[in-house]
């Protein structure tokens, strides 16, 4: 892609303006904590203390916001207590500039750094440091900093307090991943019935297992539906996809393929049926003719083998789901799902917030190493920033903390996402600017009335967050106009003054990154070699559990499992943000992408087919299997290499492997259990069409721009 491309996408990106579902009673308990925050400040401290006050109350606000599973007080906590601390260190440096950029430096290369800890934290970290520029400028003296840091501090304890006191949607997030999770696998078995070898995308349920750790307090308080229902869905997903799956035997048509069909839509209706109840905490409304179409004799007469083993298992979860969902039962009898559903996906802990605090540590230091997306993000925000202070204050405009505050804001370690939010920064900056000023310099308010229109645009802000970062940014730039201009700050700046301090800060960060890059379209390959050794490890994992029933456990293939999961995100993430960058494809094509990336998903699948069979531990076992299982590790470990090295996989020593199991069989006269062996055919399949989508994709030409969307 040209950089004339990159840039007209990502500003496209950045100006979008999209339709949302709005939560207004969440925006509106954010401004009251902001209105209240105000109010305290004005009527005891003065108008300067209280703007102070209201940039933490706001930006605490602004932190429950974000995408993370953490109780939302502790976010806003955190958030108020980090912008105090940073203010005041501010303020005690500020009246020396070497000692303030030096700290400056500092703050904002540990704010980059904080991306290895999550976006949550990145975010919080660098709206610190852009919020600290302008606050130190408000207090005139060492008690009057102390002042502001506690009352930014209150801010966040404020916002802490309403989320305790007024509740709303109490789990709802969790509710929502989990919720997500069983309507994806409704419609994962509503295309099973028209396509048997679908796809299904495993996203919605490691957001569900991200949701589902909880601390040791959450662990007290969690609602009973939100209990074992995720190891539940892990469960259904496999033998959803056996039941289709012409490769256990059931034919493309007939009876029993409509059997299966009525089976899968009617497990569709009622995984949505509990996806809404678990969503809304209401009852499971079940549908009558899903409930029939489960519950008729039919099944076992018409089904047999594997797809009979499948539709008894699937009714069974199913019926486990729906208990589930309704949240019943005694503690005890919780206790037994939570315990039963944990053989499959054990109870997750999440660290509280002081034991997260070395985690966090130590994932920042892992990052201090060479070619770090991490370590260069932290860079780039360093030097940008110190940059744009010092041209800020050379400039004859006067409050030049506009274009370093600009640019740590609009800063990300993807390439995509900073060009489009400088471009949302900027086209938000002049409407909102534009519009605060006009309303300024028309009416002229005081203190009250510019308090009352700054408490508008948070609510504003909080409301239409989400339905674009051009709106954010246009509401955030004119609340930030009249919280100075209660304070008795900035009139005198104009709208051309601070456009052009935001467009400066914008060039800045956005030429960094041309500068100093962190691509990840060369980094395509790695991230596809890591998921093939992963995918490789699931599926022997699954194929050893055939060799040796008795001593082996499911543990090792959930194990393997989450592990491929990760890889198979890292990829699909990496493509994402490789699709806009302004870089050839350095040998991967977007074609060759895109097919490599359906092998994989078809080497899962094959693998999914067979722990949906898994062998009970007196089940005979399959010698050959274990073989097969040692040379798919081994392969797929070299195949990984030879991706990154830009060279084909072969398959020999798997296909072999095979040959010696057929061998064996016909040897002993007696055939394997269909299922293992015929998923078996799936996985070399798979990989050679793997390594056929590379052998086209080296010949494609080279200019293709990078991997694109699956």
């Amino acid at each position: 892609m040209s950089w004339l491309r990159a840039l007209r996408e990502t500003a496209r990106s950045g100006l979008t303006i999209e339709r949302r579902r709005l939560e207004p009673l969440i925006a509106i308990r954010g401004a009251a904590g902001l209105a209240l925050v105000i109010g305290v400040g004005l009527a005891f401290f003065g108008p300067v203390v209280a703007a102070s006050s209201a940039f933490g109350a706001f930006q605490a606000a602004i932190a429950t916001f974000q995408r993370s599973w953490r109780p939302r007080p502790v976010l806003a906590l955190v958030s108020g207590a980090s912008l105090a601390v940073s203010t005041f260190l501010g303020y005690l440096t500020g009246a020396h500039l070497p000692l303030f950029m030096a700290l400056l430096v500092l703050w904002t290369f540990l704010a980059g750094l904080t991306w290895a800890a999550g976006p949550t934290g990145g975010i919080i970290a660098a709206s610190n440091v852009g919020i600290m520029l302008v606050t130190i400028t408000l207090p005139t003296s060492v008690a009057q900093a102390a002042v502001h840091a506690v009352m930014i501090a209150f801010g966040g304890v404020v916002q802490a307090a309403l989320i305790v006191l007024f509740p709303i949607r109490r789990w709802g997030a969790q509710r929502d991943a989990l919720a997500d999770a069983l309507a994806a696998e409704a419609d994962y078995a509503r295309r099973l019935r028209h396509d048997p070898v679908a796809e299904f995308d495993p996203v919605p349920l490691m957001t569900a297992r991200s949701a589902a750790a909880v601390t040791p307090r959450q662990a007290r308080h969690r609602p009973a539906e939100l209990h074992g229902s995720r190891g539940l869905a892990e469960r259904i997903r496999p033998v959803l996809a056996s039941l289709a799956d012409p490769a256990v035997g059931i034919p493309a048509e007939g009876p029993e393929r409509d059997r299966v069909r009525e089976l899968l839509a009617a497990a569709a209706s009622v995984l949505d049926a509990a996806a809404r109840a678990i969503r809304h905490g209401a009852p499971v409304r079940l549908p009558a003719p899903a409930v029939a179409a489960l519950r008729t004799p039919d099944t076992g007469a018409i089904l047999t083998g594997a797809a009979r083993r499948a539709a008894r298992r699937l009714s069974a979860l199913l019926a486990d789901v729906i208990e589930t969902a309704e949240g019943d039962g005694t503690k005890e009898d919780r206790a037994e799902a939570d315990d039963a559903a944990d053989t499959i996906a054990p109870h997750r802990r999440r660290p509280t917030l002081l034991r997260l605090v070395p985690v966090v540590l130590r994932a920042m230091r892992a990052e201090l190493r060479p070619g770090s997306p991490i370590l260069r993000h932290a860079v780039r925000a360093t030097v940008v920033v110190a940059v744009g202070y010092l041209i800020g204050a050379a400039l004859p405009f006067g409050h030049g903390y506009w274009a370093p505050m600009a640019a740590v804001m609009v800063m990300r370690p993807e390439f995509s996402q900073t060009y489009a939010r400088a471009a949302g920064r900027f086209g938000g900056t002049i409407v909102g600017v534009f519009v605060a000023t006009a309303i300024v310099q028309a009416t002229h308010p005081g203190a009250g009335p510019a308090a009352a229109l700054a408490i508008v645009c948070a609510l504003l802000m909080y409301l239409l967050m989400r339905t674009g970062y051009v709106v954010g940014q246009a509401c955030v730039s004119a609340y930030v106009v009249f919280l100075l201009g209660m304070a008795g700050e900035a009139w005198s700046q104009t709208v051309g003054e601070r456009v052009v301090l935001t467009l400066v800060g914008g060039l800045l960060a956005m030429i960094s990154y041309a500068v100093y890059p962190a691509w990840e379209t060369p980094r395509l390959r790695n991230r596809l070699g890591d998921w093939l050794a992963a995918g490789g490890r699931y599926a022997a994992s699954a194929v050893d559990q055939y060799a040796d029933p008795a001593e082996r456990g499911p543990e090792d293939v959930r194990a393997a499992l989450l592990v491929s999961r990760e890889a198979r995100m890292a990829w699909q993430e990496a493509v994402a943000r490789a699709q806009h960058e302004p870089v050839r494809h350095r040998g991967l094509s977007r074609t060759a992408a895109e097919d490599a990336q359906h092998a994989l998903a078809q080497l899962g699948r094959a693998a999914m087919l067979m722990e949906a069979h898994l062998p009970e531990g007196d089940a005979i076992p399959v010698p050959a299997a274990a073989q097969l299982a040692d040379a798919l590790r081994r392969a797929t470990e070299q195949g990984a290499k030879d991706v990154r090295e830009r060279r084909a996989p072969r398959w020999e020593a798997v296909r072999e492997a095979l040959e010696r199991w057929d061998e064996e069989d016909e040897r002993r006269g007696r055939t394997s259990d269909p299922v293992v062996r015929n998923g078996a055919d799936l996985l070399l399949e798979s990989l050679e069409e793997f390594s056929r989508a590379l052998d086209a994709g080296a010949g494609d030409r080279p200019g293709t721009s990078g991997a694109g969307r699956s």
